[in-house]
């Protein structure tokens, strides 16, 4: 079980880098209140993936990518919004967390020019395609991404929850969906962006895909 002490202490401490300086004390929200609010949408029960080990996992990640990020609480606070919004029977989940980013973070005081960075980089994971000079972009997706490059039984075990999260499927439509996806990922020219995502995660990501594809297959 995560450490939900632990993980409310990060994001207060993301906000703080983001939020605008000055103000009065004690004029902005209590941002542990927001925390408790994306901590309780992270634990809703529909998730079984896309829960806060996986939120704890892609800030993990972000903190391992930081040196190439151009604004790393930035970065944290997209990856705090990037599932805050999960309902698997729905195609517009990453909007809604944008969306709920752009209406939360102002509120919190952070600036409109960087609660406008965190919704589009939110928007960002639906396609995990940065631009070449999208750094931030780049270390959110690689953050995202790095389950695919899981050793095989935390790889095995995150293809279950992702299958029990749309249990609602039928078997022959999952296949086909998923292949679509997996066809997606290794379409792309680089899974990951970043020199560190590229030379640790690419080669054992594909071959995790790759061998995922082939199973669905048969």
């Amino acid at each position: 079980m995560a450490d939900l002490d632990a993980l409310r202490l990060r994001f207060v401490r993301a906000l703080e880098g983001a939020r605008a300086p000055g103000g009065a004390p004690g004029s902005r929200p209590d941002p542990a209140a927001y925390a408790d609010n994306l901590l309780a949408r992270w634990q809703e029960p529909q998730r079984k993936y896309h829960t806060v080990a996986h939120l704890t996992a892609v800030l993990d990640h972000v903190d391992v990518l930081e040196t190439y990020a151009a604004d790393p609480d930035t970065v944290r606070l997209a990856a705090w919004f990037h599932d805050a919004v999960y309902l698997p029977d729905r195609s517009e989940n990453e909007e809604r967390s944008a969306r709920l980013a752009e209406r939360a973070l102002p509120e919190a005081g952070v600036p409109e020019a960087r609660t406008a960075e965190v919704a589009r980089l939110v928007r960002l994971t639906v396609t995990h395609d940065p631009a070449d000079d999208d750094r931030d972009g780049q270390v959110l997706c690689d953050a995202d991404l790095a389950i695919l490059a899981a050793p095989p039984s935390a790889y095995a075990a995150y293809t279950a929850e992702v299958r029990e999260e749309y249990h609602f499927v039928p078997v022959a439509a999952f296949r086909e969906g998923r292949s679509a996806v997996l066809r997606q990922l290794l379409g792309l020219p680089r899974l990951f962006r970043t020199p560190y995502g590229r030379e640790h995660w690419e080669a054992t990501a594909r071959y995790n895909l790759a061998a995922e594809l082939e199973m669905l297959s048969t």
